[in-house]
């Protein structure tokens, strides 16, 4: 899934952001509101991790610009405040959830979670393709029964090939999910990755190069 943090506080967000990327998530950080705004412009987002009190675009008016014109992107408020009304007042601006800080971070993470589902159809507990299986609760692969010691990208990325269930993958759309927009699209980061991550699956090989298309299993 792809969030984005606008948070101002810059060592929150970017402590918040850290959190969510060891989680696998691809995450990018705004620290104002028209930063906010450029990057929800450009960028598809399941989660939109969003200060109330953001300088320069207020968290308000984003939320207002995002449901007038629809956006897909579910979006959890933070405030200072954990008043009812303050709560009400954002939920009825179109949050789709609320949090106070003070906050705990697994808190955060199970809100982010909640809300990204509302988006996709769940994952199953445990995706299997061939001899490849995926326990996505734990975030763990198996080939053939042999746990795999993937990094969280390896994963990632093998969890997007998992979940097209043998159609092709873009080198595209793997950026899309499985990185962030400080990732250059010109770069060999997937080719790299997919090279790791094909001799960590072992032999027969699984993936297959599409030439001019992408990948599949």
């Amino acid at each position: 899934m792809r969030i984005l943090v606008a948070e101002d506080e810059r060592f929150l967000a970017d402590l918040v952001a850290e959190g969510l990327r060891k989680r696998a998530m691809a995450v990018d950080v705004a620290y104002d509101g028209d930063g906010a705004l450029e990057r929800l412009a450009v960028n598809e987002y399941d989660v939109l991790v969003l200060d109330r009190d953001l300088p320069g675009v207020h968290g308000d008016e984003i939320c207002r610009e995002l449901a007038q014109r629809g956006a897909a992107v579910r979006i959890l408020m933070l405030t200072a405040s954990g008043a009812v009304h303050e709560r009400v007042d954002g939920l009825n601006l179109g949050a789709d959830d609320y949090l106070a800080k003070p906050f705990a971070f697994d808190e955060l993470v199970a809100r982010v979670g909640a809300l990204a589902r509302r988006n996709v159809a769940p994952l199953p507990p445990v995706l299997v393709h061939g001899c490849l299986t995926l326990d996505t609760a734990r975030r763990e692969a198996f080939r053939d029964g042999r746990r795999l010691a993937l990094s969280r990208k390896e994963y990632a990325v093998l969890e997007v090939l998992m979940q097209a269930r043998g159609t092709v993958v873009s080198t595209e759309d793997l950026l899309e999910r499985a990185w962030d927009e400080n990732t250059d699209p010109f770069t060999t980061v997937v080719k790299v990755t997919m090279s790791k991550l094909r001799a960590k699956l072992g032999e027969p090989a699984v993936i297959v190069t599409v030439p001019g298309s992408g990948y599949r299993l």
